[in-house]
């Protein structure tokens, strides 16, 4: 096998075991809490350091999203995040409202 046929093949395998650690994230329904016009929505995230990151704004984009649909604008009033070590799963649960757009 050529020089240049094993470095393709290096350079093949080092993007596929990246993209493998890029991993997605999923998150909950978004559900109201027990105090009225605040609603909670959780997402979690593996692989790599930037997990919290990929957990935080799916949780952000779910409360967004769901404002949205009723015309209004999400405004997030606590946030909890959990897991901070590589390769573990990342979680982000946020608190919000939804107010008027101004």
């Amino acid at each position: 096998m050529s020089s240049r046929a094993r470095a393709l093949i290096a350079a093949f395998a080092a993007c596929a075991s990246l993209t493998s650690l890029a991993g997605c994230a999923s998150a909950t329904d978004v559900v109201a809490t027990d105090k009225p016009g605040t609603y909670t929505v959780a997402a979690s995230a593996t692989g790599g350091r930037m997990a919290w990151a990929r957990a935080h704004e799916q949780a952000v984009s779910e409360a967004r999203d769901f404002c949205e649909r009723r015309g209004m604008q999400s405004s997030v009033t606590t946030e909890t995040v959990s897991g901070v070590q590589m390769m573990t799963e990342h979680a982000s649960s946020v608190n919000f409202e939804c107010h008027p757009k101004f």
